[in-house]
């Protein structure tokens, strides 16, 4: 781990990441500066309502490459066969320093305004080992509300 300080009961990372989680759950119908905790999520030309602050995240031992994961449950069998991944990431819940996430994946619909589709793999993350997070242009994603 990187933040040895386990006597925090939160930290910068996880209270942006309640901010986001709160902005993308005020922007489903059913339940400033351009930050990653900006008031807002933003709307656009180009989308009416969006719904989701894509993020990606930095560990503190990836000598400044993005945290990478799968786009899928299901792993391949063949060894020869490279697995598609996706540093672009949906808050979901965060839990203490726990953060549950998302992986989106690029929209294979080029003609699509939205840039990331929703996909059915989602990890757990120790906020403790996290060192940064990047917001990317908030946008709209079918199915997650």
């Amino acid at each position: 781990m990187c933040n040895n300080n386990h006597n925090s009961s939160s930290s910068c990372i996880a209270e942006i990441l309640n901010v986001i989680l709160v902005l993308q759950q005020n922007a489903c119908p059913d339940s400033c500066l351009d930050s990653c905790d900006r008031p807002s999520l933003g709307g656009g030309p180009n989308c009416l309502i969006c719904n989701t602050r894509p993020i990606m995240l930095f560990t503190c031992c990836a000598n400044g490459c993005p945290l990478r994961m799968p786009t899928t449950k299901d792993l391949t069998a063949n060894p020869n066969e490279t697995q598609a991944c996706s540093c672009v990431f949906r808050v979901e819940k965060v839990d203490g320093n726990c953060c549950t996430c998302r992986v989106l994946a690029d929209n294979p619909d080029t003609a699509s305004i939205n840039p990331y589709i929703a996909t059915n793999s989602f990890f757990t993350i120790d906020l403790n080992c996290v060192c940064a997070i990047k917001c990317l242009t908030d946008t709209f994603i079918d199915c997650v509300c």
